[in-house]
């Protein structure tokens, strides 16, 4: 019975600090955008920016994307 609860326990504490590592993983994964806004503002504009507006044919002026 000891063994049987020892294995139960140890099966326990290696199945909770999975999920930790995994929850804290979660918790602190940022987006790739976030990451490089830490950064110098103005360079992680500048690589984020888009270089010109895609204007189609007809002339229609194209919307301000933001995100």
């Amino acid at each position: 019975m000891k063994f049987e609860t020892f294995m139960l326990r140890g099966l326990f504490v290696a199945c909770f600090a999975v999920c930790a590592l995994i929850m804290g993983a979660m918790l602190n994964a940022r987006p790739q955008g976030l990451q490089h806004a830490n950064g110098n503002r103005v360079a992680s504009a500048l690589l984020t920016a888009p270089t010109a507006c895609a204007m189609k044919p007809d002339g229609v002026v194209c919307p301000a994307v933001h995100g």
